[in-house]
């Protein structure tokens, strides 16, 4: 097999795991009431270690400030997060996790794990390291490569 078609497989391969991890998930989450993209925002949310503004979780979202809107609005109206105006910036919100976002963190995390868990159950934790070494690799040698560039040839 030559280097076009390894790297073709690849992606299929790539592809169809990270839906089908995607579907496990989705259907993990569904019983804690949240879409893909609520689920997303509030787990920037929890990580942060202060209250973000708006503007920064659309920033780690890699979206526009009008979509973060949208999700925070469902994420407010479910009771997880809520607003509050920055006090160092009366004109910035700045996003806090309520109680109910604390609990609801837990089951996310929970269905996240589980979904993985299932996915990579074929896996040793031999392999399982391996696979995390290797897709590292990728991971740190394509992040600051432009999108439109192709990523120099990886060894190992």
């Amino acid at each position: 097999m030559d280097q076009e078609e390894s790297s073709a497989q690849l992606a299929d391969l790539l592809q169809r795991l990270t839906k089908r991890l995607r579907r496990a998930q989705l259907s993990r989450l569904a019983p804690l009431g949240l879409t893909p993209a609520q689920e997303r925002a509030l787990r920037v949310i929890t990580r942060s270690e202060e209250p973000l503004r708006m503007t920064e979780l659309a920033e780690r979202l890699g979206v526009v400030p009008r979509s973060v809107t949208t999700v925070v609005d469902a994420l407010e109206q479910a009771g997880l997060v809520h607003r509050a105006v920055d006090p160092e910036n009366r004109r910035a919100i700045r996003l806090h996790l309520t109680d109910m976002g604390l609990a609801v963190r837990e089951g996310m995390r929970e269905a996240r794990r589980q979904a993985s868990e299932d996915l990579f159950a074929p896996l040793s934790d031999g392999d399982r390291r391996r696979l995390i070494e290797l897709l590292s690799v990728v991971d740190q040698a394509t992040a600051t490569a432009p999108a439109d560039q192709a990523s120099p040839a990886l060894t190992r």
